[in-house]
């Protein structure tokens, strides 16, 4: 299948996506188009740093494209499906990254026989190692699944789930980067605290992290079995691990979790 990407919109998360496709030659630069609502700087940047063919004239690139990647702001998904049911044909694949934004919403404005796909990647895309969910629609083929999940294996892992899971994943692979790098930095901020210099807190914290997900992928260990291998009764993790308990730090990630979720089931209610 000749593949035609044209992104309509241009954040960090199009961004993401276009580095990985580009870096891996799926398809050539030139066969990449891009535009987004406003920011023509925006625009200048991704055509001057990838290669792309950043557009102005949507018409046009629905014409040259059969992949669409929406990859706008939840806010604007409304306008730009209505614009798109008129100029869309049944032979275009429709790849959504939006959160919040059901198949159903997006098959009813689209009109019947379009085939949508609704993913969910995150920001670490960028350096191909996104955990990306990704659910069909009702009209979607199996080729048509199978590219997506081509597309989305340059950017990192894919795995496809049922579309009713997808506030959950949401939650913890979408958003989960960040609740990370919060982690990160309330740890890098303690370090400092007790005398540590900024640059070696944040040196061995980036490496802790990078080792504790490499174990958790390579062990075969559940996180649990891993998290008592390296606690020695009376020993300083579980010293540690006792202030995360009595500061209910599970409480507070469930409720981080949780948070999220509800979120995207909000987003979701207010396309109705």
């Amino acid at each position: 299948m000749d593949k035609t990407i044209a992104f309509f919109g241009a954040g960090n998360l199009a961004e993401a996506i276009i580095a990985g496709i580009t870096r891996s030659n799926i398809v050539s630069n030139e066969q990449v188009l891009v535009t987004n609502r406003s920011d023509n700087t925006r625009l200048d940047l991704l055509s001057e740093k990838y290669g792309v063919q950043c557009n102005r004239n949507k018409e046009e690139m629905i014409q040259e494209a059969n992949i669409i990647i929406l990859a706008m702001k939840p806010k604007d998904a409304g306008n730009y499906l209505n614009w798109l049911k008129d100029h869309i044909k049944p032979h275009h694949v429709v790849i959504s990254v939006i959160a919040g934004l059901s198949i159903e919403q997006m098959e009813k404005m689209l009109g019947e026989g379009i085939p949508v796909i609704r993913t969910m990647p995150n920001t670490s895309a960028l350096i191909g190692q996104s955990a990306t969910a990704i659910s069909k629609g009702s009209y979607v083929q199996l080729s048509q699944l199978y590219l997506a999940e081509e597309l989305f294996q340059t950017v990192g892992t894919t795995k496809i789930v049922d579309e009713r899971d997808m506030h959950t994943i949401t939650a913890i692979a979408g958003s989960g980067p960040a609740f990370f790098y919060y982690m990160v930095e309330s740890m890098e901020k303690a370090a400092v605290e007790a005398g540590l210099d900024q640059e070696t807190a944040l040196e061995l914290l980036t490496q802790t992290v990078i080792g504790a997900g490499k174990m958790l992928e390579s062990s075969g260990e559940n996180p649990e079995q891993l998290r008592i291998n390296i606690t020695s009764p009376s020993g300083t993790t579980e010293a540690g691990l006792n202030q995360l308990m009595a500061n209910e730090f599970d409480k507070a990630v469930k409720a981080c979790v949780n948070g999220a979720r509800e979120r995207s089931i909000e987003i979701t209610n207010a396309q109705k």
